[in-house]
């Protein structure tokens, strides 16, 4: 059974992506090494966490390495890729075999557009190398991380901005993270509300809707660095949905439809996560409650969310002994 008292967990924010540039060729030739696929564009860190508690025993010498994985109270083990794969590579560093067990737990909708396997990746490999000692940097955790979401096309520069926190541009793919961090003031509010997820594999492996996202992605991150702010950012998002087509091409209707409703309002913008059927508003406190009469509209299909952007420290640590 898995000792409880060597356990350690960690938080790490979730985090919304407006817009992206897909970068997986250099050339024209496909890039072989996961360090340097990943993507340019824009995001931003939110108050809504994911918790990762990790706790192992030792087992005796000859025995095989075992890890359990739970999100959300859900046992998937080998299912949840990107964490096992993380469980992989660091039981390859090791020289005793280990009973693990990993869990998972998200304040936010897990596949709908707010980086929970970004949060996830990054919990468990700090957490590994907390407990276990490894004694790896901050910079290989991030980076094994990285690599774990690229290899099972989970994410591809989520992990870079969950590091990086705040309003922060993405201004080279691949890590280590090249990014700038953009002011927001901090009364600036963000609204939520998810229909439900999107596979990122299953757009991330479609070659029509990859091209467009490669596209409009470099249009926007130029579009974001002639303004650097957040007004700008929301609107070039916006704009990256529409050229996209991704609204039309995914059958999002109501996605479509709810951000129609939306800019009725007085707010500062919304635009669809990338990638869930989610959308998030940019609103000054004391214009929420219009944009969460919107969202009720579609009850009881939607859950709605009161976040701010997290400027602060991205990674907390809680070591139970």
């Amino acid at each position: 059974m898995v000792n409880s008292k060597n356990k350690i967990i960690v938080e790490v924010p979730h985090r919304i992506s407006g817009f992206f540039e897909i970068v997986d060729k250099e050339n024209g030739v496909p890039i072989t090494n996961p360090e340097k696929i990943g993507s340019r564009g824009a995001g931003f860190n939110v108050s809504g966490v994911g918790t990762t508690a990790v706790s192992y025993e030792k087992l005796e010498m000859g025995e095989e390495s075992q890890c359990t994985i739970y999100i959300n109270e859900e046992k998937l083990d080998k299912k949840a890729e990107t964490t096992y794969f993380i469980f992989n590579y660091v039981n390859k560093l090791i020289d005793h075999p280990i009973n693990v067990k990993i869990e998972h737990l998200f304040d936010l909708p897990v596949g709908c557009g707010y980086g929970a396997s970004g949060s996830g990746a990054l919990g468990t490999i700090f957490g590994l190398n907390k407990l276990l000692n490894l004694k790896l940097t901050n910079l290989e955790c991030g980076r094994i991380a990285h690599i774990a979401e690229v290899v099972n096309k989970t994410g591809l520069g989520t992990v870079c901005g969950q590091l990086g926190g705040g309003l922060c541009v993405l201004k080279e793919p691949g890590y280590p993270c090249k990014q700038e961090r953009l002011k927001s003031p901090e009364d600036l509010l963000v609204i939520c509300g998810s229909f439900g997820p999107i596979k990122t594999k299953s757009i991330l492996s479609d070659e029509y809707l990859s091209s467009k996202i490669k596209q409009a992605g470099k249009f926007a991150l130029n579009s974001l660095l002639l303004k650097p702010n957040y007004k700008n950012f929301i609107k070039v998002s916006k704009k990256f949905v529409q050229d996209t087509q991704i609204l039309e091409i995914l059958h999002l209707d109501k996605i479509e439809d709810l951000l129609i409703e939306l800019y009725k309002l007085d707010i500062i913008g919304a635009s669809m996560n990338q990638l869930g059927r989610s959308v998030y508003v940019f609103c000054k406190k004391g214009k929420e409650k219009k944009v969460f009469e919107v969202y009720n509209t579609y009850k009881p299909e939607i859950k709605t969310f009161d976040l701010k952007i997290k400027d602060n420290q991205t990674i907390k640590f809680n070591v139970k002994s």
